[in-house]
């Protein structure tokens, strides 16, 4: 039994060695791809915007801020485009009718507005933008605790990526969501290794072409 116990110990040890060497890894690649200032941001011909939660109609504060910073960028012609990208999967949940109805609400030109029905995690949305919007180059738009690994895996797939920090004020649970990152983080190292295919893919939606904002859509 002492022997099995110190077998398992020494794979609890093992794991969390991998883990910190990854994030370690990831992080010190990335961190010079994140930028703070409007003025400072590289022009990129689009940015984006992942998905946070709502809270029935309206976008929780991560997602706000995500959202406000992106608009922002756009307002400053630091990008052109947005791709929305997020999870709409249950009629009662539907992050992207929420995202959409506010930048349009806030000034965002509707061509200008494309849509990612099935962006579920931060994978699915880069290698969605790349297969499915054919996005070489993009602005990634998130709280920073998450801009390492969007971009880690944008550079992976190809996508000459650059974040821009939507950190504005204090968020409820941010500690925790940080030491959960070092495990998204790893999932990510591993997904990239082993170029996991997204369960939705579906037809090209050039982000060159006709923007496939929809009017009709509930506002």
């Amino acid at each position: 039994m002492k022997k099995y116990f110190k077998i398992f110990l020494y794979l609890i040890i093992i794991g969390l060695i991998a883990i910190i060497s990854v994030n370690y890894y990831v992080k010190s690649s990335t961190k010079t791809k994140i930028y703070y200032s409007l003025k400072k941001f590289p022009k990129n011909d689009v940015g984006i915007i992942f998905g946070a939660g709502i809270n029935g109609n309206q976008p929780s504060k991560y997602l706000k801020d995500r959202l406000d910073a992106g608009i922002a960028l756009y307002k400053a012609k630091r990008i052109n485009k947005i791709l929305l990208s997020g999870d709409n999967g249950r009629e009662e949940y539907d992050e992207l009718t929420v995202m959409k109805n506010y930048c349009f609400n806030h000034g965002v030109d509707t061509t200008k507005i494309f849509i990612d029905y099935a962006g579920f995690d931060t994978y699915s949305t880069m290698y969605r933008a790349k297969h499915i919007f054919k996005i070489k180059k993009a602005a990634l738009i998130s709280q920073e605790y998450h801009l390492n690994r969007a971009i880690y895996i944008g550079q992976k797939l190809g996508i000459k990526s650059f974040g821009f920090s939507a950190n504005n004020g204090e968020y409820n649970g941010y500690k925790y969501v940080c030491f959960r990152e070092y495990g998204s983080v790893f999932k990510s190292f591993l997904d990239v290794l082993r170029n996991r295919e997204p369960y939705f893919l579906g037809n090209p939606i050039n982000i060159n072409g006709p923007s496939n904002y929809s009017k009709e859509d509930k506002r």
